[in-house]
């Protein structure tokens, strides 16, 4: 299928800039008409609070803190919780 960008909706043109046409009307074709919400965080909490108790030694909470984009305070809680060793 030929595309004209200038004539695509808005989302399929900011899509069609950032992906591409090709990748585009793959997104196309699989969520067309769907109403799509995407979550503010990109990592699942419970994953990453598995990965925080295996990561955490005692002494990296700041630099988990960045690597997951999550608060202090929560990576706390979370290592709390779960009786890992403690800062």
């Amino acid at each position: 299928m030929d595309v004209t960008p200038e004539l695509l909706q808005e989302s399929y043109a900011q899509l069609n800039e950032v992906l591409g046409t090709e990748q585009m009307m793959k997104v196309f074709e699989i969520y067309r008409g769907r109403q799509i919400s995407f979550p503010m965080r990109l990592y699942d909490r419970k994953k990453v609070a598995q990965k925080i108790i295996a990561e955490y030694n005692g002494h990296n909470l700041v630099q988990l803190t960045h690597k997951y984009d999550y608060s202090q305070r929560w990576i706390r809680q979370i290592i709390r919780q779960n009786g890992s060793k403690t800062e």
